[in-house]
């Protein structure tokens, strides 16, 4: 998948945990460490929003594009 999600990132210069940020934006610790380990398929809005505005940063510091290997030798 080309969408990297650098949350382990963030939270390390934040100095904020999962438990923590789970509770601070209301999600539960086992979908949040989906997306953390990205393995999520999908992510809200409303979801990339809380993150944001708990960690202090853009979505660009949380989700990144990366192209795939059979993408670039096309």
């Amino acid at each position: 998948m080309g969408i990297i999600v650098n949350l382990d990132v963030m939270m390390a210069k934040r100095k904020i945990g999962v438990t923590e940020l789970a509770k601070e934006i209301d999600l539960t610790m086992a979908n949040l460490s989906i997306l953390k380990n990205n393995k999520a398929k999908a992510v809200r809005f409303t979801t990339l929003d809380a993150l944001c505005k708990a960690l202090r940063c853009q979505p660009g510091d949380i989700l990144e594009y990366v192209e795939d290997d059979d993408e670039i030798s096309d």
